[in-house]
């Protein structure tokens, strides 16, 4: 199955904020820089680039699909996340290609989730 033949759901934030206090997972896409400087607050998060930033411009993960098999189920319910919707829309395609089978668009991405002033969590990067 390729990923134009795949149904990505896409959800609001506020849709969002309810499934993570329960039962799902929330898989931010964005880079490790992003994550740090602020991410979802969420019980279950898991941060797995779907892009990296080059000095060619932004490359695909190539091991994005490993690195997220090696920590979550097939059966898992994710809710995937980036900055503003778009990088996590093609990872949800792809996760759901590969045979993921509750995966779930966050729209509007961390801006949206910042716009409604949902908790978030910076990493203190200073040393």
């Amino acid at each position: 199955m390729s990923s134009s033949e795949t149904e990505v759901v896409t959800i609001d934030v506020l849709a969002t904020k309810s499934l993570i206090e329960t039962t799902h997972v929330y898989l931010d896409v964005r880079t490790v820089e992003e994550f740090k400087k602020g991410h979802v607050d969420a019980e279950k998060v898991i941060n797995i680039a779907y892009m990296f930033n080059t000095e060619e411009g932004r490359v695909k993960n190539p091991e994005f699909l490993k690195e997220v098999s090696s920590l979550c189920k097939k059966e898992d319910h994710l809710i995937v996340g980036c900055q503003s919707g778009v990088r996590s829309l093609y990872a949800t395609a792809d996760l759901l290609a590969e045979g993921f089978k509750d995966v779930s668009n966050m729209g509007g991405g961390y801006l949206d989730w910042v716009k409604k002033e949902f908790p978030v969590k910076i990493v203190d990067v200073t040393k």
